[in-house]
């Protein structure tokens, strides 16, 4: 049976001290190393053994009873969650490690969510039992406050398949038939282990045990409890089908395409296809590699459950899906901040954006983009750490020295009215006229598309060549330059021209439409937002709704638990990012809180920003609002506000 583990946890609790015992123990290494010796199996980067932290999601290969076990140790810090994030959704179950003494923490809150959001059956495991201020039963009470009341300690409640009263009727009260069971002193052994496995699977059960990593201490009972209440069911005789989740380079330079075969077998020298339908690739596999840390063995071929990477796949991005699976993955770890990145002018430009290029292939969050008007390679990032690592990494791999400005934010833009946008190209040998409706969608929901154009106006080809237009890139808002989002684009007619109209026309057309739409609409600048949670002691719960308040936030009404008051709502970004370190020093490092991205929303101080960012957008000419007609073998342009009535078609 083959099982994909996944290992999580805010930083500092354990995790990797964790894992090597769980591979010391398999016999899948021979020495324990620690994170503090830097001699980690799963933290093999010599970036992660200077900083002691895990920046990579790295996998091992366990072997355990009739199981081979997959299992990927990933990043612990904020900073690095989207990373953390693409190793989630391969997961079959995952393990979180809390410590006794810490608790759950801020990050603890979002990797439960990604947990969550994706549906990953998971196992609680309580470590630092042996530590000084170790309180198993205060975390249990923390879990059941913050993450979930579904949480069960297992440490001594279930062992070698047996399964005590107290556990058996945790699992009766979830379930009515079992309920019965219990009320009948119907202990069978197999139909209680069988409703356990079940109920994890289903995420109705969250098992939790607990013991010391560095001291070995319940390490390999907890092994065996997972081993019995964990199972996968994967066919292999189906068509292949599989999921990326990771994109590296190897010394060579070679792309290594990082997946799990999610149903079917994948073998050497087969073709394998993805992307989206418009434009399918397919490609051939060229080899396949079995990652044990940073080594691998070559083999001929995969089944359904394993994880492995393959050779020959040229673009395929993280969360694509490939083979029979056509899903892509759409993540909610977000950067909120760019940054401008800054080099020795004797560099040759196109070398270092190759190299960014590199990196973004691998971490496809840092969205890089280069600006041709400024001469600037900018990327998206999540905070100053991020910055940090990258620069190390840079230098390491490709043997030159960057820095980066400081962190800004990203924004977006967004319309609140109506409008139609008209778009047209007709220089000398060319002819595209395209018609588009622009209308205000809820928040956070991106762009979407609907075609109502009749096959009479414009071909099928030609409409499907809009769409794509739309899709290909993202827009300029008029406001600051930023993308635009939250917008529904309606294609409503267009023009084409039997003898001129050629490729790219179509592209023409459309952006000027799109941007004579926005030009007449009443535009609207985002910012993002936190969701917070804020707990303090009662004492300071005033303070923190005054700052709230001072930030531009909103707050829902607090609950009160104990002598603890717990403050949830939403917040500019730009005005909390450092809410952190001043809420440790007025509460003596007793509050805590837990930032996530929450999404866009109406910037608070829209005009100021505009102002300071002071975007020309007449002077963007990639992204004009005019149009270009033709007269008397002529083109000549017509501004934004006087193109409507020279269009040739009406809606």
């Amino acid at each position: 049976m083959n099982k994909t583990i996944g290992i999580l946890a805010h930083v500092d609790a354990g995790k990797t001290t964790f894992s090597e015992q769980l591979l010391y123990h398999t016999k899948s290494i021979r020495q324990r190393g620690r994170v503090d010796h830097k001699d980690a199996f799963l933290d093999s980067h010599h970036i992660e053994k200077e900083r002691g932290i895990t920046v990579f999601s790295d996998q091992a290969l366990i072997n355990y009873n009739d199981s081979n076990y997959y299992l990927i140790d990933t990043p612990g810090h904020v900073d690095f969650s989207p990373e953390m994030e693409r190793a989630i959704q391969v997961m079959d179950y995952g393990v979180v490690i809390i410590s006794a003494v810490e608790g759950v923490q801020a990050h603890t809150e979002t990797v439960w969510q990604l947990l969550r959001k994706y549906k990953v059956p998971t196992f609680f495991f309580l470590n630092k039992t042996d530590r000084v201020g170790a309180d198993v039963e205060g975390v249990l009470e923390e879990i059941r406050l913050n993450l979930t009341d579904d949480v069960c300690p297992i440490t001594n409640a279930f062992d070698q398949g047996e399964i005590k009263e107290a556990l058996i009727e945790f699992i009766a009260e979830r379930d009515e038939f079992l309920f019965e069971k219990y009320m009948e002193e119907d202990y069978d052994k197999d139909l209680w282990l069988e409703a356990l496995r079940s109920m994890i699977k289903e995420n109705k059960i969250y098992p939790c045990a607990s013991g010391s990593a560095l001291q070995d201490i319940g390490i390999i009972s907890f092994l065996e409890q997972l081993d019995q209440l964990t199972v996968t069911y994967y066919s292999d005789e189906k068509q292949f089908a599989g999921k990326v989740y990771k994109i590296r380079h190897d010394d060579n330079g070679t792309r290594i395409t990082y997946m799990k075969a999610i149903r079917g077998t994948l073998k050497v020298r087969d073709e394998l296809s993805y992307g989206g339908d418009d434009n399918r690739i397919c490609e051939k596999i060229t080899q396949i590699r079995v990652y044990n840390g940073s080594k691998f063995k070559t083999v001929d071929k995969v089944v359904a459950g394993q994880v492995f990477a393959v050779t020959g796949v040229t673009t395929a991005a993280a969360g694509d899906g490939v083979g029979d699976l056509k899903e892509k993955g759409v993540y909610e770890m977000i950067p909120t901040l760019k940054s401008k990145v800054i080099f020795d002018s004797s560099l040759n430009v196109k070398e270092v954006l190759k190299s960014f290029k590199i990196l973004d292939a691998e971490d496809p969050s840092l969205n890089v983009i280069w600006e041709e008007k400024l001469k600037e390679i900018h990327i998206h990032v999540m905070g100053t750490i991020q910055l940090e690592i990258l620069q190390a990494l840079i230098k390491e791999r490709f043997g030159f020295i960057v820095t980066f400005g400081i962190p800004e934010i990203l924004y977006k833009e967004t319309i609140n009215t109506v409008v139609n946008g008209y778009g047209h190209f007709e220089p000398l040998g060319h002819y595209a006229e395209v018609h588009l409706k622009l209308e205000p969608t809820k928040r956070n929901s991106g762009i979407t598309f609907e075609n109502i154009c009749h096959v009479d106006n414009l071909t099928t080809g030609h409409q499907n060549l809009v769409r794509h237009h739309i899709y290909e890139r993202e827009h300029h808002g008029v406001l600051t330059g930023a993308p635009i989002t939250d917008i529904k684009v309606t294609l409503l007619t267009g023009r084409a021209h039997n003898k001129h109209t050629s490729g790219g026309d179509f592209r023409e057309a459309t952006y000027r439409a799109l941007r004579q739409g926005l030009e007449k609409a009443k535009n609207v600048l985002l910012e993002p937002f936190y969701d917070f949670k804020i707990k303090v002691e009662l004492d300071h719960l005033g303070r923190v709704l005054s700052d709230i308040q001072k930030s531009y936030g909103t707050f829902d009404p607090p609950k009160t638990v104990g002598d603890k008051a717990i403050i949830t709502g939403k917040v500019p970004v730009v005005n909390f990012m450092n809410y952190s370190t001043e809420l440790a020093s007025f509460t003596q490092g007793r509050g805590m809180i837990h930032l996530s991205f929450g999404g866009y929303y109406p910037c608070h101080n829209e005009e100021a920003v505009v102002e300071k960012i002071g975007y020309k957008k007449d002077a963007d000419m990639e992204y004009t609002s005019s149009s270009i007609f033709c007269s008397k073998g002529q083109g000549y342009v017509v501004s934004w506000d006087q193109a409507e009535s020279e269009m040739h078609c009406l809606d």
